[in-house]
């Protein structure tokens, strides 16, 4: 068999929300994504070029709501410092302390959003991280 040779078009990563309309209000009011594809009770949003988040209603969709969030999203953005003044300032839930991590060679923080989903927001803190 071989593998279809052309390039990847979109990467949707979906998280299933019990309550979509305050998942949609926190990715559109909190992280300021566009909304890309509504689908009606599935809702895209682009993260950046190629890189979007699906909100599902988990009782239509694929999977169910679980209250055990196994997943991270990470946005990468130029600067974490404004970010995290930013989430301190709208006291998002479960916000955490700046951290750096040498290691991987980012600085960065996370907080949940409505449903308990983790997001990492991060800066590179060298080249090729």
């Amino acid at each position: 068999m071989t593998r279809p040779d052309t390039d990847n078009e979109l990467a949707i990563t979906f998280f299933y929300y019990r309550d979509l309309p305050q998942a949609m209000r926190f990715y559109e009011d909190v992280l300021g994504l566009p909304l890309a594809i509504d689908q009606g009770w599935c809702k895209i949003y682009r993260i950046c070029p190629g890189a979007h988040v699906g909100l599902v209603d988990e009782s239509k969709g694929m999977n169910k709501w679980t209250a055990d969030k196994p997943v991270q999203l990470c946005i990468r953005v130029p600067d974490v410092d404004a970010w995290y003044t930013y989430a301190q300032e709208l006291n998002v839930d479960g916000l955490s302390s700046l951290f750096v991590n040498d290691e991987i060679g980012i600085r960065a923080f996370v907080f949940n959003d409505p449903e308990g989903y983790q997001i990492e927001i991060q800066s590179a803190t060298r080249a090729g991280a």
